[in-house]
């Protein structure tokens, strides 16, 4: 099942989009102990993730984990986890807790095998997840050196190692099936470029990688997008 929501503002998106993952993760955490939910990197979530950090949730009880990825440290510029803690673990956030992929004793291949059994039985509240102009979500780029392997809806590879032109530091990405073990996934896409991009993937245009999860059936997906 799909969902589209479009927006007049990328603010607008962003603040639906919070309160979707905030109420999701709520739902989650009223039925269990605890709750993990699934975050993109780049620059298009931070003014949501500002949003997400003014809910008043048991926070404490709550893992952030991310779709992927720059094999650099938790500090680095270029890190997705640096922008998650600078923008999303912040005010009633403070007290959550992110999920580190880089690991600086270990070579990315064997972190993405230590990972499995880090978050072996986890089932994801929510994933929120990003796209590019070249189709791609997570790392899984079109020229992705791991590309087919990602994109297997049976996968139950949690994270695969990635390596693409698109990136000066090789990465790691959550696989297809790994976003499958979600309640939903909520797609957060900007500018009508984009949104070419999202129409003919829809249409089944599968040189772009967004396609397959378009395609499944397994999960509800939803659009929210702006211009």
């Amino acid at each position: 099942m799909r969902t589209e929501l479009k927006f007049e503002s990328r603010d607008a998106a962003s603040a639906a989009a919070a309160a979707r993952i905030a109420g999701l993760v709520k739902a989650r955490l009223d039925r269990e102990k605890a709750a993990t939910f699934v975050v993109s990197g780049g620059t298009t979530p931070a003014r949501c993730f500002e949003y997400l950090s003014g809910y008043e949730l048991d926070w404490k009880d709550v893992q952030v984990v991310l779709t992927d990825e720059r094999w650099v440290p938790g500090d680095h510029a270029d890190s997705n986890e640096r922008m998650v803690r600078e923008t999303l673990l912040q005010e009633q956030a403070s007290e959550g807790h992110i999920l580190s992929l880089y690991q600086g004793d270990l070579s990315v291949d064997e972190r993405c095998d230590s990972l499995q059994s880090e978050l072996k039985g986890k089932r994801f509240a929510i994933a929120m997840v990003g796209m590019g102009k070249d189709g791609h979500f997570a790392s899984l780029f079109p020229d992705a050196d791991s590309l087919k392997t990602g994109l297997k809806s049976e996968n139950r590879l949690f994270y695969i190692p990635v390596r693409t032109s698109a990136s000066p530091h090789p990465r790691m990405s959550m696989t297809l099936g790994a976003l499958l073990q979600s309640d939903e996934i909520l797609l957060l896409v900007f500018g009508e470029e984009k949104l070419a991009v999202y129409e003919s993937a829809k249409a089944g245009d599968t040189n772009y990688p967004i396609a397959a999860l378009l395609k499944q059936k397994a999960v509800p997906v939803s659009l929210y997008w702006a211009p």
